[in-house]
């Protein structure tokens, strides 16, 4: 069973950039497909972008498109997201996501069984 930490979220300025990382634990890191997803308070838990294992092709939600980037870091068994210019509509809470690997990307949080336990993000105007 793979086991997911998030960590990397705080407090910036709008413009700003932050790196989140995710490492996970356990013996399957590989061969399962990673996303990340964000919940802002009263909203619903969102898709901001995944990494897949077998081809390692990254999708992203239009509103992140060419301000964040997801990679991973397999030795390390981490997935990172990079997110810069930063606006105030990104705070939330970001969590990282497995599911096992697959060639087309998902995009519903009912498509990843396993899941950090989030970190926050705070974007201060």
């Amino acid at each position: 069973q793979v086991q997911l930490v998030e960590s990397g979220g705080g407090l910036v300025q709008a413009g700003g950039s932050l790196r989140l990382s995710c490492v996970a634990s356990g013996r399957t890191f590989s061969r399962h497909d990673m996303g990340w997803f964000c919940q802002a308070p009263g909203k619903e838990r969102e898709f901001v972008g995944a990494i897949l294992w077998g081809n390692g092709r990254t999708y992203y939600a239009d509103s992140v498109k060419g301000r964040f980037t997801i990679s991973r870091d397999n030795a390390k068994n981490t997935v990172y997201l990079q997110m810069n210019s930063l606006k105030p509509e990104d705070a939330a809470v970001y969590y990282c996501a497995a599911a096992s690997s697959a060639w087309v990307v998902r995009t519903s949080q009912n498509e990843y069984a396993i899941w950090g336990q989030g970190t926050q993000v705070t974007v201060s105007s």
